[in-house]
């Protein structure tokens, strides 16, 4: 049998560190398990004010469920997608706040005594250490996202398309650039001094803190390595997009502009490479949108108490969400790279931190898995009673990106009935 041929071989008393162009030799062969799959990417969104499930979720589980009115915008995806009732995160309550452990499965958001652990994506990131331009996107409409740190901290979020298309795609004038080094420079002036400082105090403390300084360092080393990554895109030119740079709309109502374009941007810079990793928070106003057949504001309608009137405006704001987030997905289906389509390497989690927003309610949470190359078409219909953990659902996502993983948060393995092709 002949040998799977490698780099490797190649190098072997050569003495160089001339990196060889990728040969089919060099390849796996079919059925290996050291198959490495292409570029992995991972776009989680959500809505802070749930989704009227009775219109989403279908009543038969398997393949052969009926479409419902929400899942009609995704009809000609149907095998690009699973849909899931019956999952939670168990010991997260606390309503609205619930958002806060969307990504992350931390207990008892509402509490004063809450802190949050690290979101799925910065797990992912941490570990993968994706060499992009951008190691992540984390977007909003209304401030607050869905990413966290390792210590708990919330990442601050972009919510102005402007500035995200201008950071990606806009090549700055030679004195911005300047301006962008110094400050890259000014960064790790911060970081020797503070560093400096805490390894003058290690041998001065106690074990734990010494513990917590241990963990300092790590993210310090976390921060060389994303500044230096820094410096040398800087150095790099930007890519050219087919896209007017957006102009943010001027009505503080007219949230559905900018959700369309937050995914717009998320698009661009998913098929630049540019990125591989966003999350995406959404949230109605106080403000009655601009929407035909709509009188009401999104939070409102969002608290219907089974009202006829309202379920039917908020079902019109939720589908027009829902078809943003159908074009979204039909572009990235409709983008080839290498053989495959981008929502092919795309893993895109869509969901809500509500179950029942009308009544806070954070069990049975409306849940959609796309791309990503899991085997899709189905709906997975569990227990409303006995709601399996939905980090059971992160775990399988972690797994599929690469990483060796058997739990995350709450979830202590994969997700029953989820597979990959």
């Amino acid at each position: 049998m002949k040998a799977q041929l490698t780099r490797r071989t190649f190098l072997k008393g050569s003495g160089t560190l001339l990196a060889l162009p990728l040969l089919e030799a060099m390849l796996p062969r079919a059925g290996s398990a050291a198959a490495a799959p292409g570029k992995r990417r991972l776009v989680c969104i959500a809505t802070g004010l749930g989704l009227h499930t009775p219109f989403l979720s279908p009543e038969q589980a398997g393949r052969d469920y009926t479409l419902t009115p929400y899942l009609e915008p995704f009809a000609h995806l149907r095998n690009e997608f699973t849909i899931f009732s019956g999952l939670s995160h168990p010991l997260v309550d606390g309503g609205h706040s619930s958002e806060s452990s969307f990504l992350t499965g931390a207990a008892h958001p509402g509490a004063v005594s809450f802190r949050n652990t690290i979101s799925l994506d910065q797990f992912a990131i941490e570990k993968l250490q994706p060499d992009t331009r951008v190691p992540f996107l984390t977007l909003s409409q209304g401030g607050l996202g869905l990413s966290w740190t390792r210590s708990g901290v919330r990442i601050p979020t972009e919510e102005r398309a402007s500035n995200l298309f201008a950071q990606l795609f806009l090549e700055g004038s030679e004195s911005e650039k300047r301006e962008q080094m110094q400050n890259i420079q000014d960064g790790r002036s911060i970081m020797d001094a503070s560093l400096d400082r805490a390894k003058r105090l290690q041998n001065r403390v106690g074990p734990r803190d010494r513990e917590t300084l241990d963990q300092y360092f790590t993210s310090v080393r976390d921060v060389e390595r994303r500044l230096g990554a820094a410096e040398d895109w800087a150095k790099r030119p930007k890519p050219k997009v087919d896209y007017a740079p957006p102009k943010d709309p001027t009505v503080p109502s007219d949230f559905i502009t900018r959700h369309k374009l937050l995914l717009d941007m998320v698009r661009l810079a998913l098929q630049t490479d540019s990125t591989r990793f966003a999350t995406v928070f959404f949230n109605g106003s106080s403000v009655a949108p601009p929407i035909e057949g709509v009188t009401s504001d999104w939070h409102n309608l969002s608290h219907h108490g089974r009202n006829p009137e309202k379920i039917s405006q908020l079902k019109i704001i939720e589908l027009t969400d829902l078809h943003l987030i159908a074009d979204f997905l039909t572009a990235l289906k409709d983008t080839k790279e290498e053989g495959e389509t981008l929502l092919d390497r795309t893993t895109v989690l869509y969901g809500s931190n509500l179950g029942n927003a009308s009544s806070h309610d954070t069990r049975n949470l409306p849940m959609m898995l796309f791309g990503g190359g899991f085997k899709h078409g189905q709906h997975l219909k569990f227990d409303p009673e006995k709601n399996p953990p939905l980090a059971n659902l992160h775990v399988s996502i972690l797994q599929h990106l690469g990483l060796e993983v058997d739990a995350f948060a709450s979830g202590k393995g994969t997700l029953t009935g989820l597979s990959t092709v």
